[in-house]
């Protein structure tokens, strides 16, 4: 069985309100919405398989029952009636296991579905088949929900809804009254064109349902025009989202996304335009930068030491000017105070969201809701695992239980019921081995990038000497790409396969699972080039004469004189901008674009009669053959990555929230026009907030102040220059800063066919050439050993890393104090709700009381302590699980 949902589903439509539609809408709704009867609406669509006993088994597909939240809910609400649960097939257990008959299981899966449908019937929804569509090999069971159904389930629920008692709700006065009102002036062009912004200042009362009120407001057809053209549109990008609407159509755990992408988004724009002044002052100060100005003098004579053994010359620092250039523009001193400020960025956003989210959870009457019991409701597979796990120390026969194993399962997901020891084993070795793959594969770039030096540098091409290092940062960061991007794809099967090992007893448990292992995996394989670029790359090389050699014949390469934190930009933007524009647009505009253009293409090949039956499809026919809704994790996993390139390596790349920014616009549009035309329409879900998501991103914003501080303090050059400009300039400038950081090597004390083969490159006889590092030079009484300098740049570094990690820390915390987590508004308008119910309870307790006084007999003897009170409080089903309320 597969769930499909209608396009046009509500909740909480009556039947006796169908009338209340205008004859437009009736006549935009009627096509396959409505039993046959036209009266009943279609509220819920089910789909299975028709086989003929006599097809082929190679033609054969199984149908599987997927246990999703409709099929929980009715298994919950068998238990709340008080009925047993569906029985088991019955059958012989060994014909059943054998498997040889194909006719037996299509026989036994059609009287699953009957019964299946029985206890639909018994529930109180209403089904009408229909198996002579359109569609072949597909049959649909339309569900009616009658108004009854509806309202026990809300009542079971505790679903909160509107009373007619209405209050003020408490607005702004003086000085922020007024600046409230010019914001909203300002912003209005950019609210969409929709009822829920008009401001409102009086709010109905909120309480759980009864029955005993039914006065509800139909949700019309035209709210999925209103969404497909005010918030699935790109022509309205700039506008922002109608998130009341998006939670009433999808439900909180969709609508809690895209408020949670817009809030993000949002917060994107300062950090932007902070990062675009941080890039325009580097850019600004190049000519003015006195390191940069040594290296590019054109009397700069400084012989520099080979890159490569063999094959590379010796060449001049001043070829390395345009590097020194461009690393200037990111790495200067406004990225210290733009990593600090993205610190504080990352605390701000993080407090901003829970405010965020605590209004939601007011406006939307979730402030007292808990979790769903649909999320701790044990899973299906679980307590097959149990059963089999019973029936074995039982020492029955395992084959009983195989022939049913098909119930609980998909096409994809084959159970297998394990110890939880060896299951958790097994995630972790297989979590380490993938992790052992992504390391390998950077290995492997890293051996491509030192072969292909040594080979582009033995090119009899000028061209392509003077560029070997562009070409091979370019192509290996392009290679790094390629490969996390398919590596990807398969991270996310194997952390399924993984989590479905497990078998954990609950939705909640699985999906938290699933995340926590799909964010590792992809986490690794993301940042891992990333961090070696950062922090490794350049510090396992040695010195000239006793260089670090991978497999005896590798040399390790070594960075740029400006430093790796050029190279570091290339990798992060390259990397940043593929995965958004590959992996995010591309396949989501793409794929769909090319499946519409096939289904274009096949649909010219087809006769005029097959054209004009498609056009008679009924809705729910069209609706099958939209893609099914895959859950919100590849979402939320695809802006978690992406917050991780905007805060971890921020000091290496600016620009990243403006590029990130850029990509969300279109974002949020891209998924709201997929979740509104090109899926079927999820199955509605009640949170309260983003659940295990937030967690991640905390994780994130703490780990970004500690690597922004390696990177300040190892990838930069930041930390020498202040050591050098304190400590060992004469005139406290940074002339001389070159020739400070660099160190001599005696060539006659190369190893023996490790020399360049061309030594006379230059023109003349090389005795002495130079190389970046804190050494003590060849004539000292200890040659090429580690300076004191060295030893007080290392200690600054530490001293830096411990102070920039505490001090933005604690800034963070004080940002974290200082912003309650409850908008005050927020909290008095709750309060007030609380005396208001009271109020309201005991103003209708009081006419109860006064109505049965009335009733009693005006004698004497009825008049003794108001006993029928007592009378009726002593009932059960009179007053105890509902109130007299009226719901608007």
């Amino acid at each position: 069985w597969k769930s499909l949902p209608s396009l046009m589903h509500s909740p909480l439509l009556s039947p006796q309100l169908l009338n209340s539609l205008t004859p437009e809408e009736n006549t935009q709704c009627q096509h396959g919405l409505y039993f046959q009867d036209g009266e009943r609406r279609v509220d819920y669509i089910l789909t299975y398989h028709i086989k003929k006993p006599s097809s082929s088994r190679s033609n054969r597909q199984s149908s599987r029952f997927t246990d999703n939240a409709f099929t929980r809910s009715l298994r919950r609400g068998t238990a709340r009636l008080g009925r047993p649960p569906p029985p088991q097939p019955r059958g012989d257990p060994e014909v059943a296991s054998q498997d040889h008959s194909m006719d037996y299981h299509e026989d036994d899966k059609r009287y699953r579905r009957e019964e299946f449908e029985g206890n639909l019937r018994d529930m109180g929804l209403e089904l009408e088949k229909d198996e002579d569509t359109k569609t072949p090999g597909v049959g649909f069971v339309k569900i009616h929900a009658p108004w009854h159904v509806l309202c026990r389930e809300a009542e079971f629920m505790k679903l909160k809804m509107p009373t007619k008692k209405v209050y003020e709700v408490k607005q702004c006065s003086g000085v922020g009254a007024k600046i409230n009102t010019l914001v909203n002036k300002a912003t209005e062009p950019l609210h969409p064109n929709v009822e829920e912004n008009r401001g409102q200042h009086v709010k109905h009362l909120s309480y759980a349902f009864s029955r005993e009120k039914q006065h509800f407001n139909p949700l019309r057809c035209s709210l999925f025009q209103l969404l497909y053209e005010e918030w699935a549109s790109y022509s309205v990008f700039y506008k922002y989202q109608p998130i009341g609407l998006v939670r009433k159509y999808f439900g909180e755990k969709i609508g809690l996304y895209f408020a949670w992408l817009g809030l993000y988004t949002q917060m994107l724009i300062p950090a932007s335009l902070v990062g675009v002044i941080v890039f325009l002052y580097g850019c600004a100060t190049v000519d003015n930068n006195i390191p940069s100005m040594e290296i590019c003098h054109p009397r700069n004579n400084i012989t520099m030491c080979p890159l490569c053994d063999r094959a590379c010359n010796y060449w001049k620092l001043k070829e390395a000017c345009g590097t020194a250039r461009a690393s200037h523009l990111f790495d200067n001193p406004a990225t210290v105070f733009f990593s600090i400020f993205m610190a504080l960025w990352a605390a701000m956003f993080m407090e901003h969201w829970k405010r965020r989210q605590m209004r939601l959870n007011y406006e939307w009457d979730l402030t007292g809701f808990e979790e769903e019991e649909v999320s701790d409701h044990p899973r299906a597979e679980y307590e097959l695992c149990v059963m089999q796990k019973s029936l074995k120390k039982e020492h029955k026969t395992h084959k009983v239980l195989i022939a049913y194993s098909w119930v609980f399962t998909t096409e994809k997901e084959k159970l297998t019921c394990r110890d939880r020891l060896p299951a958790y084993m097994t995630n972790i070795v297989m979590m380490l081995l993938m992790i052992g793959v992504t390391f390998a594969i950077v290995f492997g770039v890293i051996l491509y990038r030192i072969s292909i030096t040594a080979a582009l540098h033995m090119s009899n091409n000028p061209t392509t000497r003077s560029n070997v290092r562009l070409m091979v940062k370019t192509t290996a960061a392009i290679i790094n790409l390629v490969v996390i991007l398919i590596l990807d794809e398969v991270y996310g099967a194997v952390a399924r396969w993984l989590t479905v090992l497990e078998v954990p007893k609950t939705d909640r448990s699985f999906e938290e699972r699933l995340i926590f292992k799909t964010f590792v995996l992809k986490f690794v394989n993301a940042f891992t080039p990333i961090i070696y670029i950062a922090f490794f790359r350049g510090r396992l090389v040695g010195r000239p004469g006793s260089y670090l050699y991978v497999f005896e014949s590798y040399r390790m390469e070594e960075c740029a004189h400006g430093g790796c934190l050029m190279e570091l930009c290339i990798q992060l933007s390259i990397t940043m901008l593929g995965k958004q524009l590959i992996q995010n647009n591309l396949f989501e505009i793409g794929i769909p674009k090319l499946k519409k253009l096939i289904r274009y293409i096949k649909s010219k090949r087809r006769s005029f009669q097959e054209e004009e039956r498609e056009k008679k499809l009924q809705r729910y026919e069209t609706d099958h053959f939209l893609e099914p809704f895959a859950g919100l994790t590849p979402e939320y996993m695809e802006m978690i990555i992406q917050f991780g390139f905007v805060t971890l390596f921020v000091a290496s790349f600016p620009l990243a929230p403006l590029f990130a920014l850029l990509n969300n616009i279109i974002e949020i549009r891209l998924d709201a026009k997929k979740f509104v035309a090109e899926l079927r329409r999820p199955v509605a879900a009640r949170a309260k907030d983003i659940g295990i998501w937030y967690n991640l991103l905390r994780g994130v914003a703490k780990v970004a102040v500690i690597i922004n501080a390696f990177v300040i303090s190892f990838t930069s050059d930041f930390i020498p220059r202040l050591v050098y400009q304190y400590m060992y300039s004469p005139d406290g400038s940074m002339h001389g800063f070159v020739n400070h950081t660099m160190s001599y090597f005696n060539v006659s004390d190369f190893q023996d066919g490790k020399e360049p083969m061309d030594p006379h490159h230059l023109g003349y006889q090389v005795e002495m050439c130079r190389y970046k590092d804190y050494r003590e030079p060849p004539w000292s009484n200890t040659p090429y050993v580690v300076s004191k300098e060295f030893w007080a740049v290392l200690a600054a570094r530490l001293a830096f890393v411990i102070v920039f990690q505490n001090v933005v820390m604690l800034m963070s915390d004080i940002v974290d104090w200082l912003i309650p987590d409850i908008p005050k508004d927020i909290s008095l308008q709750i309060h007030k709700e609380k005396i208001l119910m009271v109020e309201l309870f005991m103003k209708e307790e009081q006419g109860k009381m006064q109505f049965i006084d009335s009733m009693t007999p005006c004698d004497g003897k009825g008049r003794n302590n108001h006993a029928p009170i007592a009378r009726s409080r002593s009932i059960p089903h009179t007053h105890s699980h509902t109130h007299d309320v009226d719901y608007t």
